[in-house]
């Protein structure tokens, strides 16, 4: 933030109980504290939701990572990421190839007569 008379300020968003626009924007903080700042009541708004979505993606990475930690250290093998991990080491089996040459002899076979 930025104060009214200049100098930039950090601003615990979490303390943050009130923003009022009148004409100046002033944020009044859970404990009274009022401070007057130059950013529109809408900055102040975006700043804070763009604070608070940081968090919360930063939480998720760290969450996967642990958990992503602790199945490689349960099961004793390296942690690779090139392909997923499949739930059974079945073999897939693949589809039967069927040959062509029948379908295409028939097709030369055909005269402009019969096109």
């Amino acid at each position: 933030m930025t104060r009214l008379n200049g100098p930039p300020f950090a601003v615990n968003p979490d303390l943050v109980q009130r923003i009022d626009s009148a004409p100046d924007t002033i944020l009044t903080l859970v404990d009274g504290t009022k401070y007057i700042v130059q950013e529109t009541m809408h900055e102040v708004i975006e700043r804070i939701n763009e604070h608070r979505s940081r968090m919360i993606a930063r939480a998720q990475e760290i969450q996967r990572d642990d958990e992503d930690t602790e199945r490689h250290e349960r099961s004793g093998r390296p942690d690779l990421r090139a392909a997923p991990t499949l739930p059974d080491d079945e073999p897939v089996a693949l589809p039967v190839r069927r040959e062509r040459h029948t379908e295409l002899s028939l097709v030369t076979h055909l005269s402009e007569e019969d096109v």
